[in-house]
Order: C-alpha cells, then structure tokens, then sequence
C-alpha cells in the first residue's frame, strides 16, 4: 500500500482542515479544539523560530504528558527541529548521558523537573519551562501539583527564581508571538523527526533516528490493520508516556493526525483512566501489561462496559497468557498484543481483531515483512523454530544517531532483502503468526541447554499464589548453569509457601532444566521507564 511522502506538519494541518471544530484534547475536564491547537502550535513554532532554534538543532523535551507536550511536538515538527523526548524518571546523570549524546541546545521543561536539569552542569541556548497546572480547570490547579509530586516522589516546587530567571515561560511565548510560522522545506525520508533513546537495558541508551515518513508509515499502517477505526470518529485515552516511542505513535501522532480526541492522563491512576474511558466514551486503551495486571484486580474495573471500547491492546513487554486470560475472564474483552521497538517506530506487527492466538504478537503489518533468522548466522531458519526476530519495512528507523558500528551490527542482507536484526527471540507458527520468547542477552543457559525465560515465567505466573514472575540465569560452573526465580507472592501468600513447594509445582509442566534452582519472593520486580521488567538489574542485584 502506498505510504504517503509527507511531513508531519503538513499532515498536523490537513488534520485541522478536516475537524477544526472538534474536540483534539480532553485533559482533566478542559478541552482544546482543533482549530485552537493549531494556533497554539503555529503560535509556539514562530517563537521556536525567532529564538533560533533552526531545521536540524536537536530539541529536548522533558514533560508529562500534557497539552503542552503536544503542542511543543507539532511546533517543533513544524520548523524541522529534532525532538528529543528524555524520560521524567530519570536522574540528572541520564539526562546528561542523553544531552550531551544529542547535542541538544534547546529544551522544552516541566518547571517541577528543571532541578534535575539544572544538576547537570549543562548550559543551553534556551530554556523554556511551563507548568502542569496552566492547563487545567481552575478547580484542579490547586490539588495538582501534591498529586505530581506523589506519584513523582523525587519531584519539589521549583524556586520561584527559577520561573523568573531561567529562559522563558511557554504560555508567555505563545501569548508574544503571533500564529504564522516559516515555512521550512523538509524532506520526509532523510529529516529526522525524533531521536528517541532506547531504554539501556545493555548499557546506555542509544538515539533512534526515526523520520517524519517512518511515523507516516506507522500511522498508515495501523489505519490499514485495523480498518474498523474511522477517521475523526475515535476517543483514544493516552495512558503511554508520551516520552516512550509507543505514546508518541499510539496517541500523539496516530490519534491527532487521524483527527481522533486524545484524553490525556499525566497520572496513570487507576480511577483516572476509568472514570475517562466512561465519561469520554474512548473507543480504544491502549497500556503496558503492568497497567492491565492493575485494572484485572481493581474493584471498579466492573463499572466499565469494556464491550463498548472496538479494541484494548498491549504493548511495550511481553503479554503473558495469564494476564491476557484473567483479563478475558474478568471483563469478557480480549487484549490485542501489539509488537514494536524504538528502532521500527514502536510498530511493526499485531493481533488482528477477533483472530488472536493466546501468547501471540499477530502477524507482521502491511509493508512489513518479519522473518526468523540463525542468531549467529545471516541465514533464515525454518517454521517453528526459536530464532532471532528480523525486521523489513518502512517504519524501521535510519539507525543509531552518531554510532555508524551499532547501525551496521543490526543491518544485514539476506536474501536481497536489508533486514533491520532485532535481538528479540522468537519463532512462527504455520499461519505466519509470531511469538516471543526473550532477547539473546537474556538468554539463560542450564545444564547446557538453552532456556527462554518467558517459558519459565508463564508456568511461575499460572501458580494461583504468584501474582509476578522473572527468571535469569547464574553462574554456576558445577551444574552448568542455573536458573534463579524472583516471584511477586500474592498478598494472601506471602509468608506461607515455601521455595520448595514452588519448584514442585514446576516439576512435570517443565523439562528438569528449565526448573528454578532458586527462588526469591520480592515485593516488587524492577522495571525500565519503557514498563519492562528489567532483568539487567535483576542481574544486578545478584551480583552484589
């Protein structure tokens, strides 16, 4: 299918032709219409430009989800800017890392994270802070910021010198200026849109140059895939950060070019995000596992009519069948598995709709061809077998900004087709549909044979008593290798099973390799800013 060559400005305002006076923004009771975004956003672009930040300067963004992240997104789009979204969790040492990575010389700040900013030493050509609450009701204002700062515990009221003396006010720049920004002439499949950074499961993260045409193609193929979804007929509820590739093309750019509402939820609080998918009447939620783990076991997940939402999807981690089953039973709805990573523009395959198999990501999207490939070889290997996950299609990004040996260590030719190496594992059944096991560094190794951690997992989180599970490998010379279990008890539990009567639950639904050897009840299992369960860290504290 035809993938249309096109800036994303230029598709932000034939998005506003066509429903200038619907409603693009739902956000904690206020509203902003198309017609009014587009002067917001052509409004903070002139001021982008006056300011000097010109085609190709990198931009840092690091906002909650809010409106003023949208109309940042699109100004900066607008005038050719490449935008850097830096994860609000992270310490001043990350944001460094990915600052001084970038070479960003602007940023666009939530004034009550600017603190960490500040802590990095690094100085910019302009700094543009704005605060959560310029968007919100007149009633919620006051309550915001101690509801932020809980959820965010690291966060405290900026200095009121801060305000006054740091680089600009946001809302006083679009006040200034008027709405007629330049026009800047982009070329759709070399300029680079963003340079989102991977979440460093392997070390630091990596800058992802993602095109305005990748996130055309991702837009068009999901528009394709799921063909009951009607353009300017959408409620979509952005729970996804809109730091992390998969909010940014979920909600941020599919929904608003799509002239969908976007209700935005800078929290994701369980009563937020149902009381908004009733009384916005969204159509589509879209979150990690770890979201729906929440909502399956809330009480008030009962008041919601999920048969009335066309689809619920998953996406950024692997979606256990236990989840996806308890789901099922709970509310008589299915989650569609969605599959994707930074470097392929958070998309590239899905379950499609009334044809899921338990345990699968679906099948590769338009445009996009998935295949299986020998880990250590560039040779395609055959259905059913456990390989590496290769990727061909338009929504792959350019590569790795400023690491030319990093692109190259995952681009290969095969078959005279370039194929973008994942590091995923995974396999395909008969009907071309796909499923994931780990990545190669998670490969764990017992008694001399390979063991995917994701087996192991699903049989630990089918124990009625076990609510989470993650698995690694340890170092152990004598028995060549082992497996080590860290479980998440149910609250009921804790306290009364043994290790032992868990490893006898394992025995007869696992070869005797894949069994643990060690089990460790925690409270809680580490996870990236992406909602992963970060198994590096697992490692990590093991070796302490």
């Amino acid at each position: 299918m035809p993938i249309p060559i096109k800036a994303v400005g230029a598709a932000f305002d034939e998005s506003v032709k066509r429903w200038k006076s619907k409603t693009a923004i739902r956000f904690y009771g206020a509203r902003i219409r198309y017609g009014d975004l587009k002067d917001k956003v052509d409004r903070f672009a002139s001021a982008l430009f006056d300011l000097g930040v010109a085609k190709g300067d990198r931009i840092a963004f690091l906002l909650l989800n809010s409106p003023e992240y949208v109309i940042s997104f699109f100004a900066a789009a607008k005038i050719g800017a490449i935008i850097t979204p830096i994860s609000p969790a992270y310490v001043s040492s990350e944001i460094r890392h990915q600052l001084e990575d970038s070479g960003a010389e602007h940023i666009i700040c939530q004034d009550i994270l600017y603190e960490a900013v500040k802590n990095t030493g690094i100085r910019f050509k302009n700094v543009i802070l704005t605060s959560i609450v310029e968007s919100l009701p007149k009633m919620k204002k006051f309550i915001s910021r101690s509801v932020f700062r809980h959820v965010y515990q690291k966060i405290q009221d900026p200095v009121p010198k801060i305000l006054t003396k740091e680089g600009y006010h946001f809302h006083d720049l679009m006040k200034k200026y008027p709405p007629s920004p330049p026009r800047i002439e982009i070329n759709p499949e070399k300029d680079i849109l963003t340079l989102s950074y991977t979440g460093g499961t392997t070390g630091l993260p990596r800058g992802v140059m993602i095109t305005h045409y990748n996130v055309m193609a991702t837009l068009t193929q999901f528009r394709a895939f799921y063909p009951t979804f009607m353009d300017g007929n959408e409620t979509l509820i952005a729970i996804m950060p809109f730091n992390q590739i998969t909010g940014q093309t979920t909600v941020l750019t599919n929904g608003i070019l799509s002239g969908s509402t976007a209700v935005i939820i800078t929290v994701p609080n369980a009563d937020d995000i149902l009381n908004s998918i009733v009384t916005c009447k969204v159509s589509q939620l879209g979150g990690t596992p770890s979201i729906f783990e929440i909502l399956k076991y809330y009480e008030k997940t009962q008041r919601v009519n999920w048969k009335n939402l066309k689809m619920v999807c998953s996406s950024t981690d692997a979606l256990h069948a236990a989840t996806a089953d308890d789901w099922k039973m709970r509310t008589g709805t299915v989650i569609h598995d969605l599959y994707g990573m930074t470097e392929t523009t958070g998309l590239c395959a899905g379950t499609p709709q009334g044809r899921g198999k338990i345990g699968s990501v679906g099948i590769p999207l338009p445009n996009t061809v998935i295949a299986i490939a020998d880990p250590d070889k560039n040779e395609l290997i055959p259905i059913g077998e456990i390989g590496e996950v290769l990727v061909s299609g338009p929504q792959v990004a350019l590569g790795y900004w400023n690491n030319p040996n990093a692109t190259n260590g995952c681009v290969v030719d095969i078959q005279d087709v370039k194929w973008w190496r994942t590091g995923d594992l995974g396999r395909m059944d008969e009907d071309g549909y796909f499923y994931l096991y780990d990545t190669k560094r998670d490969l764990i190794k017992s008694d001399a044979f390979r063991v995917h951690a994701r087996e192991v997992e699903e049989v630990l989180e089918s124990h009625p008593q076990i609510k989470h599970a993650a698995v690694i490998g340890l170092q152990d010379i004598k028995a060549g290798g082992a497996i080590k279990a860290f479980v998440v008890l149910e609250p009921d539990a804790r306290g009364k099973i043994s290790e032992e009567k868990i490893i006898q639950y394992c025995e007869g639904k696992l070869e005797h390799y894949k069994i643990p050897k060690v089990i460790e009840s925690v409270g809680e299992l580490p996870k990236t800013d992406m909602g992963r369960v970060s198994r590096r860290e697992l490692r990590e504290m093991e070796e302490m």
